[in-house]
């Protein structure tokens, strides 16, 4: 498949770097866990695609959820309310998770999403995610694994969408301000 630029921005990372930065994840994932059991859990939709290929990677026992979120506004002028949407399956008391992220910017939803994981008593909860932005970061959450760090860029494709399109592509690009 050519790599085409997505809503007319540049291609930031090809599917090639993507590949090659996924399978060195997932080997140091392996290595840091050293055969003990793992919990994937993919914040939906965005982390689809890489958590599918990460989990490819990881040469452990692990089995695979997801967790779905959405916000919502008591009125005009609240930011969002984080619910979850989705709630997982397992039961993840006394297990070694990684919650699977596709962009971390603000925090705010990954510092919910690691106090609810929390509070069902797992061993340990990490954070893996494909993009991060400490820069834009308002809240402090402790990033174990990260693909390629970013700046302030709007980005869609492996996973990331601008209102569900451009999701499917194979690459991650930027996408301009005014899209």
């Amino acid at each position: 498949m050519s790599e085409r630029q997505a809503s007319g921005g540049r291609i930031l990372f090809s599917s090639e770097q993507i590949h090659h930065r996924v399978c060195e994840l997932g080997r140091q994932i392996s290595t840091d866990y050293q055969g003990q059991p793992l919990v994937l859990i993919g914040v939906l939709k965005g982390s689809l695609y890489f958590l599918a290929d990460l989990s490819r990677q990881i040469n452990l026992p692990l089995q695979l959820d997801f967790i779905g979120i959405g916000t919502y506004a008591q009125s005009t002028h609240q930011k969002g309310i984080v619910r979850i949407t989705k709630d997982l399956d397992l039961d993840i008391t006394g297990r070694h998770v990684l919650l699977v992220e596709d962009i971390l910017r603000t925090g705010l939803t990954i510092s919910y999403l690691v106090r609810n994981i929390e509070s069902r008593q797992p061993a340990s909860v990490k954070v893996c995610t494909l993009l991060h932005n400490p820069e834009q970061q308002l809240i402090n959450v402790p990033v174990a694994y990260y693909g390629f760090m970013i700046d302030r860029q709007r980005v869609v494709g492996y996973g990331m969408d601008v209102q569900e399109e451009d999701r499917h592509l194979p690459y991650i690009a930027e996408i301009s301000r005014s899209n």
